[in-house]
């Protein structure tokens, strides 16, 4: 029986419910380990006027302590264009900057090495915010453009219009595993790295960046990660480039280990963007036009954010025909930390602002939200079935998802019981809200798109499986045996994932944009189907047969399609390759097909396909506090034909609670010097068990496998995040019903003292009534 689609257990499942299971940092020390700890600029930015270690060298158990003269090779860690200097030489651009290392014999030593580092400061001017860098003309790069039809014109005349913007909150990534790295030397030149790197080969290159030495000269390797989230995509270079170095200058193993509120406080966020509008529409709801300025903010380098803004651009449609549009991007640069990828990589903050234009239209017009949602969803051949940017989707189940969810949530129902609840309540109000989500699958870069493996069979039968992808907890190792399981034919318990390493499988692409499974599936499977191949040539000959197209490898044996008692144990065709001198190991490798993309023109076919959702979610918010209680989710999401559908649902849940906690509770505040001050957890808020609603139904979509992909799946990782804007406008929904405005303003994230104010804003828009005079 084909382990592909059952629904077994993550692989490591029972490592991490023990606490057997072996992340970076509990691996057993080599001799002579030391450790390094941070000294951070108290500064959003200022010039170094003076740098002092001799203090801290005199402190015991200090080795040394690395600046930026230590470095050998080019003192930048920037991964598209270098412009983020490992360790600054004249000065600092961001609170929470890391002026030096200093290094120890203990984490305690090298604690008090730091403190005693003398750097003074001369304060410079600092831009904040993304609204100081607008004023400032601030940014990383030109605009980018996508257009399509005449928007001006169209608003021009249009029946209804309306403008505005949403100020979108970023997101710290807040992973149980803070970034974590180890270099070891070999004694010969050469290094391996331990790294929390959803990217381990691009770590491997900025390492070697830094060393100044040849790539084959570094091996990066990551075991598995407590966490990652897009947070360890490029913001890990920095920290395994610190280990190296401190390895580099002292010979001796090093390990660089965060603590939480390091990790908070230096590392890039979910980008916060101003998305900016102006809308044109009828009056049965349709957008005609709509003309949107997306202003990320990327911090002091540019990091990631280029494709971040890109994808952002390309999902501000989410699920919606818009005739007529135009969207400019802008990168702010601005004194913060670099903001870099976190799951669904822009395309939430795009969504966010559609979203914000729906909703606003259908109380303008006095019209059910989920009604104007449905009006305007893409639909049919031809343009109203393809996007801004001219691609055809070409497998729309947008309508699909929408009716089953509907369906099976009793929406229509629910709305009266809620209505009555609200007539009866005038303190508590209950909001229901249903959205969709359409979202692009693919890098946006074409040349990310492969992905290699490396399988290997040993004369008794047993395998190891590697390929480029890391784990961090998504299960991407779990379907990747299930894969080669099926492709082998062999039970699953014979195979043996292996750590992902850059001696292993090179030149890997980062385990992001949705794509692990996609990619490094397909790769697994062409190498375990060369193998099967010339398995197959061997079980032949043994069978005494001739055909060896019709050898069937299943649940550990060998047989004939068209005779099946003629069947051999897979472990006794193997030992016979190996006799008969068959290699027994095989590299694979895919490259994602017919996609491209003209970044000038801003058209293309980005995306090999669509992932689909709808999620309808109710919420009850109390009006004294400005609180929410989520009552009951339901989702209907689209991962094709599942490889596994355990894990598929806990990415589904998963995601949607994270989206949720970006959405309402996880609040990044800054202060006026422009300092982070969210940064440890009884300042920062996540979703915890308390905010689950005892009634939460996902509903994988069935009979939706989808062409060309590994075996009939989809990718699952980021797509269901955006299911929690119904959740926003669940709150927005119950908000609106304390009054009955024609618009609901309410801050991102709705946190209660923000869903308070929108409150209070609709009760003060209420109509007065008027003292009746008695003569």
């Amino acid at each position: 029986m084909s382990p592909v689609g059952k629904p077994n257990h993550h692989e490591s499942a029972i490592a991490h419910v023990s606490g057997t299971a072996v992340y970076t940092d509990d691996q057993r020390e080599p001799a002579g380990m030391l450790s390094l700890y941070p000294v951070l600029s108290p500064h959003a930015r200022a010039r170094i006027t003076k740098l002092d270690v001799a203090p801290a060298l005199a402190v015991a158990g200090c080795v040394t302590v690395l600046t930026a003269e230590d470095v050998p090779g080019e003192n930048n860690t920037g991964v598209i264009v270098h412009d983020e200097v490992l360790l600054p030489t004249d000065e600092v651009v961001y609170h929470g900057q890391v002026v030096v290392w200093a290094v120890g014999e203990t984490e305690a030593a090298a604690r008090e090495a730091a403190a005693k580092v003398v750097v003074e400061y001369e304060p410079l001017p600092a831009i904040k915010t993304v609204q100081e860098a607008i004023a400032a003309n601030s940014y990383h790069s030109d605009p980018q453009f996508i257009r399509r039809g005449d928007p001006d014109a169209v608003i021009a005349r249009a029946e209804h219009t309306f403008s505005g913007e949403v100020e979108i909150g970023g997101q710290d990534h807040f992973y149980l595993e803070t970034q974590t790295s180890w270099a070891i030397p070999d004694g010969e030149g050469n290094l391996q790295v331990f790294a929390s790197t959803q990217h381990p080969s691009e770590t491997q290159v900025v390492v070697a960046r830094i060393l100044g030495i040849s790539t084959n000269r570094v091996v990066c390797t990551c075991l598995r990660m407590g966490g990652g989230f897009g947070g360890k995509e490029s913001q890990a270079n920095p920290f395994a480039s610190a280990a190296a170095l401190a390895t580099y200058k002292t010979g001796r193993p090093a390990r660089c280990r965060l603590r939480r509120h390091q990790d908070m406080l230096i590392t890039g966020k979910r980008h916060g963007f101003l998305g900016q509008y102006e809308v044109g529409f009828n009056g049965d709801g349709r957008i005609t036009a709509m003309k949107a300025v997306l202003t990320a903010d990327g911090g002091w380098s540019l990091d990631l954010s280029p494709p971040v803004l890109g994808r952002a651009m390309l999902h501000i449609d989410n699920a919606y025909y818009i005739p007529n549009l135009v969207v400019e991007g802008r990168i702010a640069k601005t004194n913060r930390v670099s903001n870099t990828a976190y799951r669904g990589f822009g395309g939430p903050q795009g969504m966010i602002v559609i979203e914000e234009v729906v909703d606003r239209i259908a109380r303008t017009l006095k019209l059910p939200p989920d009604l104007v949602r449905e009006r305007n969803f893409y639909h049919g051949e031809g343009d109203t079935n393809r996007t801004h940017y001219d691609q055809d989707i070409v497998d729309n189940r947008i309508a699909r998802v929408w009716q089953e969810v509907m369906a099976k949530a009793n929406y229509d129902a629910r709305q009266a019981d809620i209505a009555a609840f609200n007539a009866a309540n005038p303190y508590q109000k209950r909001g229901l809200a249903i959205t969709p989500v359409k979202f692009g699958i693919s890098f946006n870069k074409v040349m990310y798109n492969q992905a290699g493996a490396l399988v290997l069979i040993y004369s008794d039968g047993g395998i190891q499986l590697n390929h480029g992808g890391t784990e961090m907890g998504q299960g991407l190792h779990t379907k990747m045996i299930q894969v080669a399981g099926k492709a082998l034919g062999v039970k699953t318990d014979r195979i043996r994932m292996m750590h992902t390493s850059t001696d292993k499988v090179p030149n890997t692409s980062a385990t992001a944009a949705s794509s692990g499974s996609d990619l490094n599936g397909q790769a697994v499977k062409n190498a375990c189907e060369i193998l099967r191949d010339r398995l197959a040539a061997v079980a032949v000959r043994m069978l005494n047969l001739d055909a060896p197209e019709d050898m069937v490898f299943e649940d550990d044996w060998i047989y004939c399609r068209t005779y099946p008692s003629a069947r051999i144990a897979f472990e006794e065709v193997v030992w016979q390759a190996y006799a008969e001198r068959v290699s027994l190991s095989s590299t694979g490798f895919y490259r994602t097909p017919n996609i491209f993309w003209d970044p000038k023109l801003g058209k293309g076919r980005p995306f090999y396909y669509f992932a689909y959702g709808a999620a309808v979610a109710e919420v009850e918010v109390d009006g004294f506090t400005g609180t929410f209680k989520l009552r009951q989710v339901d989702i209907v999401h689209d991962v094709g034909e599942s490889l596994n559908p355990l894990v598929d649902k806990g990415q589904v849940e998963g995601a949607f609670v994270q989206g949720m906690g970006w959405l309402t509770m996880e609040e990044l505040v800054w202060d006026g010097e422009g300092r982070l001050r969210t940064f440890a957890p009884s300042t920062y808020k996540i979703p915890t068990i308390s905010e689950i609603p005892e009634q939460f139904h996902v509903h994988l979509l069935e009979r939706a496998a989808q062409d060309g992909v590994i075996y009939g799946s989809k990718a699952v990782g980021e797509p269901p995040f955006m299911l929690a804007m119904s959740v926003r406008e669940a709150i927005r929904a119950a908000v609106a019903a304390f009054g009955n405005p024609d618009y609901v303003p309410l801050a991102l994230p709705a946190t209660p003292e923000a869903t308070l104010w929108a409150i209070e804003g609709v009760r003060e828009a209420m109509p007065q009534t008027q003292p009746v005079a008695v003569s």
